[in-house]
């Protein structure tokens, strides 16, 4: 069990918690609840990290809500459906933006991991992605970060300065669980400027989410 209080794990969600969709080549997300598919390992890592202390949260872009090729409702249904069957998630983040509404909250950027640090007073956390904005974001809120390296080439980006690199969520969940340990001054911040579009939703005990847009 971690001795410390309010210490997370963030991790993105398409990637790393659910298996990547391709779409005319290009990664996509799920646009119905049967190509949703949660990855090997992940309830059991999400169920270790609980176990051991760590809350944990989900933060996720969907930009294909702005761009029109996915609606809104279909995001919160597959949140609701990956929630229902992750009953360890404590929260989703979520970003509807794209890069060209200058949100505050599309990561890169670390504005749902800032707000829900402040929210839940996390002292300490670490984030968990697979693409170079997972990793710049948790770099952004002062997080160590771990890059799920799972073979797709998405982007021209590479992912920098991340602390390790591991195939999948569960093949890494062994290193996160001594990482505080291991590294005892991993705060993240809990100033500046944390104004996004999304409140990042807490799970509630029925495990289904709500959004609640600041704009």
């Amino acid at each position: 069990m971690v001795d410390l209080e309010a210490q997370a794990v963030f991790l993105d969600r398409d990637g790393v918690i659910l298996k990547p969709v391709i779409r005319g080549g290009n990664l996509s997300v799920p646009h119905s609840l049967e190509e949703v598919e949660i990855l090997p390992g992940v309830a059991d890592s999400l169920s270790a990290l609980k176990n051991a202390g760590f809350l944990v949260f989900v933060v996720t872009n969907q930009p294909e809500v702005s761009r029109g090729t996915v609606s809104r409702k279909m995001v919160e249904l597959v949140n609701e459906f990956m929630a229902s069957r992750l009953p360890w998630i404590d929260g989703i983040g979520v970003c509807y933006h794209d890069d060209s509404d200058c949100c505050l909250c599309r990561k890169p950027k670390p504005g749902m991991i800032l707000r829900l640090t402040k929210k839940h007073q996390i002292k300490k956390a670490l984030m968990v992605g697979d693409r170079w904005r997972d990793i710049e974001a948790g770099i952004r809120a002062n997080c160590y970060t771990i890059l799920i390296d799972n073979g797709l080439e998405v982007d021209d980006q590479k992912p920098k300065g991340y602390k390790a690199r591991f195939s999948s969520l569960f093949d890494a969940t062994p290193w996160i669980l001594e990482f505080f340990t291991r590294n005892p001054q991993a705060n993240p911040k809990t100033h500046g400027d944390t104004n996004s579009c999304q409140t990042p939703t807490d799970q509630a005990s029925t495990n289904t989410t709500t959004s609640a847009s600041l704009t």
